[in-house]
């Protein structure tokens, strides 16, 4: 039975594709490094922040990552000043958070994103309807380990088998299964099916929507 629902933020609740595009961008312009396109964002995302911060350096121009510091201060700093900047819901999500708390689910984040950005973008587009909102920080082991999950599970007072997980990458899949929940790859987001399905999708859905059929054929068994 499913008590309790955890969602990725970026590429599952949020397209933020844009939004990291031009903070990253406007970064390496600073440095006089080259343009990176937008959907280059789509694989450079996904495991945090530093991440990402290493992966466009390496391709606009410095592999050797001399930049990486200030670049990885600087895309907090950006972050935090203004988190919302073109970042919009996908289609159906606010009316999918809804149904889940009107069914009496549990509902929280778990992003990659750092924790005051991630914190702020859920407030500004979702209000109160999630419980508990967990981003990066220094405090708990970025995904794809499973501590993120956990402890909301253990706040939520629900065992790791009664969650839902809802992500869009590898590092969402590999997280909730590590985590030993239900775990549901988001088409709508940055990456394709043959990869959510090759690192343990227990089930795809191609809209929000389908959340909610899902989370309803699960609690049948």
């Amino acid at each position: 039975m499913i008590k309790a629902c955890i969602f990725d933020l970026d590429g599952t609740l949020a397209d933020t594709l844009e939004s990291m595009a031009y903070v990253a961008n406007e970064i390496l312009e600073k440095f006089g490094l080259k343009q990176l396109p937008v959907e280059n964002f789509k694989y450079y995302c996904g495991e945090g922040a530093n991440m990402l911060m290493r992966r466009c350096l390496k391709d606009a121009g410095d592999p050797e990552l001399v930049h990486f510091e200030e670049g990885q201060r600087l895309y907090r700093e950006m972050f935090a000043a203004d988190p919302m900047y073109k970042v919009t819901h996908y289609e159906g999500m606010p009316e999918t958070i809804k149904e889940m708390k009107k069914r009496g689910l549990k509902l929280a984040v778990c992003s990659n994103k750092p924790h005051p950005a991630a914190v702020k973008v859920i407030d500004q587009m979702f209000g109160g309807d999630f419980d508990m909102v967990l981003g990066q920080s220094d405090a708990i082991r970025r995904k794809p380990a499973p501590d993120g999950p956990l402890a909301i599970a253990g706040k939520f007072g629900v065992k790791p088998e009664e969650c839902m997980y809802v992500g869009d990458t590898k590092t969402d899949m590999l997280t909730g299964k590590a985590a030993g929940m239900f775990t549901v790859g988001a088409l709508w987001g940055f990456r394709d099916r043959a990869e959510l399905e090759d690192n343990g999708a227990d089930a795809i859905a191609k809209n929000p929507a389908e959340l909610l059929e899902i989370m309803e054929n699960r609690l049948r068994k």
